[in-house]
């Protein structure tokens, strides 16, 4: 595999990173070209400062009976235990004030996808933002942001946010078609099943404007991931030209997930991950249009690694189709596929549109983004 100096020099100073991305189709994974003028800043950057640290804190009334509304009083204080259990701080406030200042310009990764019933919770968004502002971070410098457009304005957290934030998204609706708003100087190429365009480009707000970023992804199935969390949210989240990883049963987001993530300054920049697990969706994700497949595990996860937080979503999520009889995210049986057993996946949780790849999480640890190894992972467990 040949590369350009500008893509060897920055493979070499990530040197966790080089590894992987130099692996040749041999093992399965296909090569990659990592261009990015940015270098690795700051230390609080993917895993951060609590490498294989979460903390999760559950609560049985943030949602009434119904599962439809949120009990905003309850979730202030699950984000407040949280953030001061993550990071051993008394007081809420010091505990934010570990991560961002006066001077940065936030980015918040929400996920957008699963509407209308498993998003980046607004209680949570808002309480992100009522923090930053205490901090000192100008309304005008934090930013709420998505690849697409139409699921923001699904969404719609405009009438639930002070004003002067910005909402913000690169694409109409996953067009690929609106280049304007992707970075030309930093991309990932590969050539997955001979497709014309074999280029993913970051976002600008990413690369040019925000100086921080906090990834608040949801408990999710997938149907290519086997489950989407941090890594994914913040990785397919923030390229272009993602989707076409995917085709015949067969994903490559085993080794796509990873890199992408793992690419400057998003790796640098992303220094909290806030899994909203308030509400999920077992089968059928990401999207979650009916209550059909949600469920309640009613809990927020917090850390720095991307990696431990997804390895546990793994288990939340397999053990939640386990109790409804449903096949695991690890199977690999291709005669579960839709184009085999001749069923539709949303209608049955026993059929896969793709082999699932849950195995991403583990080759990020191998790409320096965290800790994947359960043993190694500290789980702190709050109720309140």
């Amino acid at each position: 595999m040949s590369l350009d100096r500008r893509t060897f020099v920055q493979l070499l100073a990530a040197a966790p990173l080089a590894k992987a991305a130099l692996a040749d189709e041999s093992d399965g994974v296909p090569k990659y070209k990592i261009v990015s003028p940015h270098k690795m800043s700051g230390a609080l950057g993917m895993p951060g400062p609590y490498p294989g640290r979460v903390v999760s804190v559950k609560a049985a009334n943030c949602l009434d009976t119904s599962g439809d509304n949120f009990n905003n009083d309850v979730i202030r204080e699950m984000m407040n235990r949280g953030m001061c259990e993550l990071t051993r701080q008394k007081q809420p406030l010091e505990a934010w004030r570990r991560f961002f200042n006066a001077s940065d310009v936030v980015g918040i990764k929400v996920n957008a996808g699963g509407y209308p019933w498993v998003v980046s919770s607004p209680p949570i968004v808002v309480e992100c933002i009522r923090n930053l502002i205490e901090v000192g971070v100008k309304p005008t410098n934090i930013y709420i942001y998505e690849r697409f457009e139409n699921q923001l304005q699904d969404v719609n957290y405009k009438p639930h946010l002070p004003e002067g934030i910005n909402i913000v998204a690169a694409e109409r609706g996953n067009r690929n078609t609106d280049r304007i708003n992707y970075d030309p100087n930093v991309y990932v190429e590969a050539n997955f099943f001979g497709e014309e365009d074999t280029r993913s480009n970051l976002m600008k707000l990413v690369s040019q404007t925000v100086t921080k970023i906090i990834n608040i992804p949801n408990v999710k199935d997938h149907g290519a991931v086997g489950a989407t969390g941090c890594l994914k949210n913040i990785a397919y989240g923030s390229f272009s030209n993602v989707a076409r990883t995917h085709q015949n049963g067969v994903s490559h987001t085993y080794s796509f997930v990873g890199t992408l993530a793992a690419v400057e300054p998003v790796k640098s920049k992303t220094v909290l991950q806030i899994l909203d697990g308030l509400r999920g969706v077992w089968h059928g994700g990401p999207f979650a249009p009916t209550k059909k497949y949600v469920f309640y595990p009613k809990q927020i996860l917090f850390g720095t690694d991307p990696v431990a937080i997804d390895r546990l979503l793994l288990d939340i999520v397999d053990n939640e189709r386990k109790a409804h009889g449903a096949i695991s995210i690890w199977n690999r049986d291709r005669n579960t596929l839709d184009s085999a057993t001749r069923k539709n996946r949303d209608e049955d949780p026993n059929t896969n549109i793709i082999i699932r790849e849950p195995g991403h999480v583990a080759y990020a640890d191998k790409l320096g983004l965290g800790i994947s190894d359960l043993k190694k992972i500290r789980l702190k467990e709050l109720s309140i």
